[in-house]
């Protein structure tokens, strides 16, 4: 026999040794899932407070200067009050927010803006509280709270936390919750909102402007507040009150549509932009460097400071503006209410014809109308209608119709002038304003055939007058630094209406597209951009004085009207006599701007129109001056005036213009400063200043 065979002990001892690796594992996982899960906040808080932790504090943004560096948007310093949250903090909040009621002052607007949902979330915050403080025994709200879960036949255990939470909530009524808190508790509700909308590590403002005394006595209490701060904090100030407070825009929270695209810039959510206007549309220059705030594990903290924005000089005159803005009152006012039926209006927008820059934008209702508001503007389209007759071969230059009333053509009402003019020429047309010669050169380009009364080209007709008014910036964007701007209202190709689109009576205009026309017509033909700010400067040694420019703005040639240099001129000369030529047949502005010494040219306009079933005339006026160098150019806009049949209230566009140029020669040849607006104007918020 052979030997027995051995017993091999290996696959016991692997067995032992794989058991004892699963036991060990199951341990370090079991505790890893305890440290996790149980002790994961309190580790995280330990870890938070051993760690560096940064955060950041706002810069002033950069001021705005008009032309000649006087501040038109400054920074007031003021007091804030910061919270900061951090992880785990939430008993402490809801703490320091029942003490703050004691030190801010909280409208009854403020409370007006909770909604349903944050009273709700605030009841269900302190049931939470209170549960704690019971130390798992359920008091009377949080045993309220956890009926409303189990009011019907089902159990919590077949709820998620979340369906548990949307259960709750939606059994509270929050009217009933406000009314339950007193009005020092609803106060406590607007401080713990603010507070819970800060991001941990990041100081969040949670009140703004406080007095030296609120700041004293939060001061003292400071240190019984973890997480409260007071820091400086800038506001923006309007030093001329509400004068074209509404172009600089407004500053506040990233709107909700556009936070993806700021926080890809490096922004936080909690970050205040510009939401309007130049603030909006100079928000990366105008932005300032944080300062960035690093507390140490010691406690010590560090500070890297921060730079303010840059700066902004605008092509804006602001004693223009002011003395402008007083002359449109001043005149607007001066007529009864019988004038203006359908309420007061009137627009003026200045212009330098060389470089597009824009000088004053006056409005008697808000100046935003001058660049967000249309209207029919009448006759002072006639220059444009004449060049693109010449550009189309559709007159030429000294070519002569018969003004008399137009009353056979298909789907077209009749048209005439205001007289009977019989023959006239192109240069008369414009003098006289025949609104038959521009009804024929519409006929033309819209190939009326007399013989069968017919169009023949008619949507070709309002293509070629339209695109040539485009190129003088009519029923187009002006290029203006301006994130919104109208483009005006274009009338449907309706068969004939092409006639009233030919002299001003269809298609609808803004002011700052009338001021831009006329610019065009100074400059030769050449359309400049509209630009409100010149170039950008640094922040300058001293407040209130403008830095060095770091870039200039390069006035920027937008189109040249398609129309040989020899048509203007004889535009121009037409527009001469407008103002200039006296008598019988004589221009239609001559009696308001025959006398003005700086030699003006221009065009009047009178638009019919219908407000409430009552017809009324839109006035408008462009001109610009000196004739022969032209430094300025002027639109003007006055909507809705009485038709009198003593022509009482004729002329008042012309009169705004002429006294207009008036203002802008003598503020050149001896200037003033602008008038500051009263202390208590200076603080005012650009979206309240508009209708």
């Amino acid at each position: 026999m052979g030997q027995p065979k051995r017993k091999n002990h290996i696959p016991y001892r692997l067995n032992v040794l794989f058991f004892g690796v699963f036991v060990l594992f199951s341990i370090l996982i079991l505790r890893l899932g305890y440290v996790q899960i149980v002790q994961g906040d309190s580790y995280d808080l330990m870890l938070s407070q051993e760690e560096e932790q940064t955060a950041t504090v706002d810069a002033p943004r950069g001021i705005m200067f008009d032309s000649n560096n006087y501040v038109l948007v400054d920074n007031d310093m003021q007091l804030s009050l910061t919270y900061t949250n951090r992880p785990g903090n939430e008993q402490e909040r809801y703490e320091i927010a029942h003490q703050l009621v004691n030190y801010l002052e909280v409208d009854e607007e403020d409370v007006e803006e909770i909604n349903d949902r944050e009273w709700q979330d605030y009841f269900l915050y302190e049931a939470s509280i209170e549960e704690r403080e019971e130390d798992g025994t359920l008091g009377p709200m949080a045993a309220f709270v956890d009926e409303l879960v189990t009011s019907e036949e089902i159990s919590t255990d077949d709820l998620s936390q979340s369906d548990i939470y949307t259960r709750q909530l939606s059994r509270l009524d929050a009217e009933e919750i406000r009314e339950s808190y007193s009005l020092e508790e609803q106060q406590a509700v607007v401080i713990w909102r603010e507070m819970l909308s800060g991001y941990n590590h990041s100081p969040n403002r949670i009140a703004r402007g406080l007095s030296e005394e609120q700041a004293h006595h939060i001061g003292e209490v400071l240190h019984t507040m973890p997480g409260t701060d007071l820091m400086r904090d800038a506001e923006r100030v309007y030093p001329y009150g509400e004068q074209f407070a509404s172009f600089f825009g407004s500053v506040g929270s990233i709107p909700a549509e556009l936070v993806d695209g700021y926080l890809g810039k490096g922004y936080e959510r909690s970050d205040a932009v510009g939401t309007s206007y130049l603030e909006q549309e100079y928000e990366d220059l105008l932005r300032g460097e944080k300062a960035i705030m690093t507390t140490l594990p010691s406690g010590d903290v560090e500070m890297q400071e921060g730079r303010r924005g840059n700066d902004l000089r605008l092509t804006l005159d602001m004693r223009l503006q002011q003395e402008v803005d007083a002359m449109v009152t001043r005149r607007i006012d001066g007529y009864g209410g019988y004038a203006f039926p359908a309420g007061r209006d009137a627009y003026v927008v200045m212009i330098e014809p060389s470089t597009g820059d824009i000088l004053a934008l006056v409005g008697y209702q808000g100046h935003l109308g001058t660049v967000n508001n249309s209207y029919t503007v009448g006759s002072s389209i006639k220059p444009a209608t004449v060049l693109a007759g010449y550009r189309h071969g559709a007159i030429g230059h000294g070519s002569v119709i018969h003004d008399s009333p137009i009353t056979h053509l298909p789907n077209t009402p009749s048209i005439s002038s205001v007289v009977n003019m019989g023959y006239v020429n192109d240069i008369d047309a414009i003098r006289r304003s025949s609104n038959v010669y521009m009804a024929e050169i519409a006929m033309r380009l819209a190939g009326y055939n007399r013989s069968n009364n017919t169009w023949n080209t008619l949507s070709e007709s309002y293509n070629m007058l339209r695109e040539h008014y485009a190129q003088f910036g009519l029923g187009t964007s002006t290029g203006i630094d301006l994130p919104f701007e109208s483009e005006g209202i274009t009338g449907p190709n309706t068969a004939g209406m092409v006639l009233l689109l030919s002299f001003g009576q269809y298609d609808d205009y803004t002011p700052l597209q009338l001021g831009q026309y006329t610019a065009t017509l100074a400059n030769d033909g050449v359309r400049m951009r509209t630009r409100l700010v010149r170039d950008v400067l640094e922040p300058g040694d001293i407040p209130g004085e403008a830095g060095g420019s770091i870039r200039y703005y390069e006035p920027e040639v937008l189109n040249t009207v398609d129309n040989p240099i020899g048509d203007i001129n004889r535009m121009q000369t037409a527009m001469r006599q407008v103002v200039s030529v006296s008598g019988q047949g004589g221009g239609t502005a001559n009696r308001e701007l025959g006398s003005f010494e700086y030699q003006a040219a221009g065009k009047t306009g009178t638009a019919q129109v219908q407000e409430n079933g009552i017809r009324l005339n839109n006035q408008t006026m462009v001109a610009y001056a000196p004739y022969d160098n032209p430094e300025v150019a002027v639109a003007v806009v006055v909507p809705n005036v009485t038709i009198s049949r003593n022509r009482e209230f004729a002329g008042i566009a012309n009169n705004i213009a002429r006294e207009a140029m008036e203002i802008f020669f003598e503020q050149k040849e001896s200037h003033q400063a602008p008038e500051l607006a009263e202390v208590e104007d200076m603080d005012i918020d650009p979206d309240d200043t508009e209708g």
